[in-house]
């Protein structure tokens, strides 16, 4: 099956939520996104992630969402893979391995020193295609916190 990677375009958003959703019920996540709350992140005017679509001509079979990080006491872009779907027919087929290489082709683009991908602690199968990706795995960083922000009205 040939497979292009490329960024997402307006035309893609349908097709890009209908995937996020399918990944969200993976992990018994109840989805919150629609078409223009992914199109203001992605295509508006002050994009907040990349993502990257494997087109296999007639639909789409996968994407990948970026989003970027820093080291800043290092000076040193980064990217988290936020998001990797392959949809369950294109699985096994490279599909996965052309996204990390474009997400990687993408980090280098950007200037990037490094790329991060986490997983459900369970699913053994991704962990091996991370390290077979070429991703080291790492041990936790400690504690970490979150804060709601209330939204400001628009």
């Amino acid at each position: 099956m040939p497979i292009h990677i490329r960024k997402m375009t307006a035309a893609d958003v349908p097709q890009v939520v209908t995937m996020i959703k399918g990944l969200a019920a993976c992990h018994d996540d109840a989805p919150n996104i629609d078409a223009d709350t992914l199109a203001r992140d992605v295509l508006g005017d002050r994009p907040w992630m990349t993502v990257l679509v494997a087109d296999a001509g007639s639909q789409l079979v996968g994407y990948a969402a970026l989003l970027p990080m820093a080291q800043l006491q290092f000076g040193a872009r980064g990217m988290d893979m936020h998001h990797l779907f392959v949809a369950r027919d294109a699985r096994g087929n490279g599909v996965g391995a052309a996204l990390v290489q474009g997400c990687r082709d993408e980090c280098e683009a950007q200037q990037c020193r490094f790329m991060t991908v986490g997983t459900h602690p369970e699913n053994h199968k991704a962990m091996r295609f991370y390290e077979r990706s070429g991703f080291l795995r790492r041990s936790g960083s400690g504690p970490r916190f979150s804060l709601k922000l209330v939204q400001p009205p628009t």
